[in-house]
C-alpha cells in the first residue's frame, strides 16, 4: 500500500474518499456556526408602531388599525386583502391610509358582499419624519 503525505493520519473517510484537515475544519466551523445561530436566535426586539386586524364574516369585511407606539411618528400605510366575493370568486381590496400617534381602532376598510377572507390582510407602513 502506498503512503501519501508526510506520514500524517488521514481524516475520516466518506464514500471512499479521505477528508483533508481543511475539509474537516470547514465542516466543524459550519456546525459550530449553526449551533451558535440556533442558540442565539429569538424573537425580534423591534416592534411595529402599528397593529392591524381584519375579519370577514356574515357577508361583510372590516379592517381595523391602531397606532401603538406614542414615540413613533405618523405612519403612512398601504393594505391589500384578498376576500371571497359572491360565489367564492376572489376579490382584492387595497388602499392607503395614515395613522397618527394616539389613534386606535381606526376603520381602514369596510365592505359588504364577502363571504370569507382568502388570506390575512397585508399592511405595510412607513414612519413619516417630523420637521424639514
Amino acid at each position: 500500500m502506498m503512503r501519501r503525505g508526510c506520514g500524517t493520519m488521514r481524516g475520516p473517510r466518506v464514500h471512499g474518499r479521505a477528508w483533508s484537515g481543511a475539509t474537516v475544519a470547514g465542516v466543524a466551523l459550519v456546525a459550530v456556526s449553526c449551533a451558535v445561530m440556533a442558540a442565539l436566535s429569538g424573537p425580534a426586539r423591534a416592534a411595529a408602531p402599528f397593529s392591524c386586524g381584519g375579519f370577514a364574516q356574515l357577508g361583510g369585511a372590516q379592517l381595523l388599525c391602531s397606532h401603538v407606539d406614542p414615540a413613533a411618528p405618523t405612519q403612512i400605510c398601504t393594505y391589500s386583502w384578498t376576500l371571497a366575493g359572491a360565489g367564492g370568486s376572489p376579490s382584492v381590496v387595497q388602499g392607503t391610509f395614515t395613522l397618527s400617534p394616539g389613534q386606535s381602532n381606526v376603520t381602514v376598510y369596510q365592505g359588504s358582499g364577502f363571504g370569507y377572507a382568502l388570506g390575512s390582510p397585508v399592511v405595510l407602513c412607513q414612519g413619516r419624519r417630523r420637521g424639514p
